[in-house]
């Protein structure tokens, strides 16, 4: 308790600051930098491993180059290769572990906040080698939510290797999460966005600053190990497109939330299927195997991460075939295998698929050059999907270096975002989380507590008691006057009027029980209170109340002045703090207006001055009088 009041001391002592972080955040970002090389390295073993998969089970060879599954010569027994790596990871889920199924971000999301940010050392192991498996067979996923999974299960390992707090290994595991992203796409920026607008919950220092320390190392380090970016690059776009494009990008964003919502709709709507059908949910992963085979033996591009198809999009090379095939079968093996609880990730898929929507919006919409819509449509659709419409247009740039499409790329995601959020509850991350029994709100405000200080809530019409009354005096006065029973703590005065301590209502009811076998004779409240008290400042931020209460296990704490630590002013109750929510209510809810313009026309007169306006009229009294106050005003 003592080093309870020494912080509030502190802090109210003209050290309140706009943030609450310490040099702690050296140490962590210190252990940040190396988790971002670190994660380079697993960002590359990722890809590799993808690389080795797709070359055994499409070309029956070693290698670990990335290349297209549509290239395959198997013909329709390309229709078993996904059931075969769909076969392995269930076995891999049932008996290795069940983490591993789902696209990575809602695991990572949920061992954040329920799981103190612990992450099981086999989940780092089997998830990319999952992944690996589940892409390299012809998945239709990209290697982004498995790499976000993994790098967040080497943050957090490393983290349990210290003794470090929940709050810091939580940094430490989206540190892992963005340096896997940063490497992988070669997007530093749009790593520690998304990790802000999805993983850490918070926008603070603390955890901003390793968070991007990781980034950017794991982004120079890919410079060594993988080359530069950008992964897309696209042609020349105008700086400015216009009214009519920019109307244009406003229908993008409303079409690609339109998008979004049939997406998210029909993964869920496979996952129901699945979970009514009467087999372990081992083998669902095969079942969605054999509908990525037969789309991929209808659509050969469906199959793998597609990368190569995203760059024919945005390069401008645009067909028919090509667009129906990715908004048709791309899109149906893609909601179908992630519902039957296979291991991969969504980003990529995302992007494939606002791309061809673009392309097909290239059709009526305003030409601004090749690739132009493609672009802007896999940005909303990725905004608008996951509701993170920065992560969405940072991403886009960083993929692409085309920063002249920056103002288009923000009114596409800002709208994708804003239709889905209307319109849908949930997004495809968070409706996993929700079909498991959380809830979770993504949502970032100040919080009222930290507004209000312990002088607007307080409440100073108090009782309190003098430390020279005797015991069994008291007892009987409460015996007989039960009017104060809503105050729930007593503040003692000495003779001096300084507090002394406090007796609670359980103390007053054993005083009460005692009083009839004359046990309080000679006794005075002065040997009866809890001396040194729990106490707060009138200049304190209610948070700082709020932490003390929780701390300390007291729901009422004593009020006194800071230069005079022993001069009562009143007492603070958790029902008085929650004045500060009613007040929050009061600006979410109530509608007033407050400025009122009234425009009035007479004959002979223009108008009328602010004070003639907003006065009360001046009526009753002597009319030579009122000209003359009128005559004041208008002067």
């Amino acid at each position: 308790m003592q080093k309870l009041e020494r912080l509030g001391n502190a802090e109210a002592l003209g050290k309140l600051g706009d943030f609450t972080t310490s040099s702690r955040v050296v140490v962590i970002s210190l252990l940040a930098l190396i988790i971002g090389i670190i994660g380079a390295f697993v960002a590359l073993a990722l890809l590799k491993l993808i690389g080795i998969f797709t070359n055994l089970f499409f070309f029956q060879r070693w290698g670990t180059d990335l290349v297209s599954p549509a290239s395959n010569h198997l013909g329709p027994f390309v229709i078993i290769v996904p059931v075969i790596g769909a076969l392995i990871i269930g076995f891999m889920a049932r008996y290795g572990s069940e983490r591993i199924r789902g696209h990575g971000i809602p695991e990572a999301i949920e061992a954040i906040l329920i799981n103190g940010s612990r992450i099981q050392p086999r989940v780092a192991l089997l998830k990319p080698i999952s992944s690996a498996i589940s892409i390299g067979s012809g998945g239709p996923f990209g290697a982004e939510g498995p790499i976000i999974m993994t790098g967040g299960a080497v943050g957090s390992m490393i983290a349990q290797v210290f003794h470090l707090t929940s709050a810091e290994r939580k940094t430490l595991l989206v540190a892992g999460a963005a340096a896997g992203m940063s490497a992988t796409f070669a997007s530093p920026v749009a790593a520690v966005l998304l990790a802000v607008e999805l993983l850490l919950f918070e926008w603070k220092p603390r955890s901003m600053v390793p968070v991007a320390i990781a980034s950017a190392a794991a982004a120079v380090m890919r410079r060594y190990i993988m080359g530069e970016g950008p992964l897309f690059p696209v042609p020349p776009h105008p700086l400015f497109i216009g009214p009519q494009g920019m109307l244009g990008c406003v229908v993008a964003g409303i079409l690609a939330g339109g998008m979004a919502m049939l997406l998210t709709s029909a993964v869920y709507a496979a996952e129901d299927a699945f979970q009514r059908l009467p087999i372990h949910w081992m083998w669902w992963p095969a079942i969605g195997g054999l509908v990525i085979g037969i789309g991929g033996f209808i659509f050969p591009p469906a199959l793998g991460v597609g990368y190569d198809t995203i760059h024919l999009l945005l390069q401008g090379d645009i067909s028919v075939k090509l667009i129906v095939g990715i908004l048709l079968v791309k899109s149906i093996i893609w909601a179908f295998s992630l519902g039957s609880g296979t291991s991969g990730g969504v980003l990529a898929p995302l992007l494939m698929m606002g791309g061809a929507l673009g392309a097909l919006e290239t059709l009526f919409l305003p030409h601004e050059g090749l690739g132009f819509w493609p672009l802007i449509s896999m940005a909303a659709i990725l905004g608008g999907t996951m509701r993170s419409p920065f992560t969405g247009m940072i991403f886009a740039l960083e993929l692409t270096h085309d920063i002249n499409a920056l103002l288009p790329l923000m009114i596409a995601c800002t709208i994708a975002h804003g239709f889905t959020v209307l319109f849908m509850r949930r997004s495809i991350l968070t409706e996993k989380l929700s079909r498991r029994g959380y809830h979770l709100t993504r949502e970032y405000a100040t919080d009222p507590l930290e507004i209000l200080f312990v002088r607007d809530v307080m409440r100073t019409a108090v009782v309190a008691l003098s430390a020279d009354m005797p015991q069994q005096e008291l007892a009987h006065l409460l015996a007989k006057d039960h009017a104060q029973r809503g105050q729930r703590l007593y503040p003692v005065l000495d003779g001096e009027q300084h507090l002394i301590g406090v007796l609670t209502n359980s103390a007053l009811a054993s005083m009460r029980q005692q009083s009839e076998d004359h046990a309080l004779d000679g006794h005075s409240l002065a040997q009866a209170v809890t001396p040194d008290p729990v106490v707060c400042y009138q200049d304190e931020p209610l948070r700082i109340v709020v932490y003390r209460m929780a701390e300390t296990d007291l729901t009422v704490l004593p009020v006194v002045e800071r230069n005079q630590p022993h001069k009562l002013v009143g007492l603070v109750s958790l029902t008085d703090l929650l004045k500060a929510r009613v007040r929050n209510l009061h600006e979410e809810r109530s509608r007033q207006r407050v400025l009122h313009l009234r425009t009035l026309f007479s004959p002979g007169r223009n108008s009328l001055t602010v004070d003639e306006v907003v006065a009360p009229a001046l009526d009753q009294g002597d009319p030579e009088e009122v000209q003359e106050k009128t005559r004041d005003r208008s002067r």
